[in-house]
């Protein structure tokens, strides 16, 4: 059975790194084909981040907390609210990457890493 492919929503630390998110991915996803990764626009400039989507030569997507917090999502979390003005980062930015989904790995934590996986319809947006 082919695995799914995937666009991944990550919230992180300032300064996470590259090695850590590298791990974080290969247990929190699996299997699943990474085709795009997904964050708030202020972490879209981390190093680690960038060097990771480029390892995996994939895009890498940046969304407002506007446009994260006007996303229905399945795990909002206050200290999020509180943090970044958006109750989601990881499921938000997966859904909006994809163009709603599905959500098929909800949020989870995974060395500090916040991940979450949207399957990728037909035509993700760009």
């Amino acid at each position: 059975m082919l695995s799914a492919e995937v666009v991944v929503g990550i919230g992180l630390r300032p300064r996470t790194s590259a090695r850590v998110i590298r791990e974080a991915l290969r247990e929190g996803v699996g299997e699943h084909r990474i085709a795009c990764l997904a964050t708030i626009t202020q972490r879209s400039a981390e190093p680690g981040l960038r060097a990771v989507a480029a390892e995996l030569q994939v895009p890498l997507r940046s969304y407002s907390a506007d446009e994260l917090s006007a996303v229905a999502v399945p795990n909002p979390g206050d200290r999020t609210q509180a943090a970044l003005g958006t109750a989601s980062v990881a499921e938000a930015a997966a859904l909006l990457a994809t163009g709603g989904g599905p959500l098929v790995l909800p949020k989870r934590v995974v060395y500090g890493v916040v991940l979450a996986a949207a399957r990728c319809g037909p035509h993700p947006i760009a």
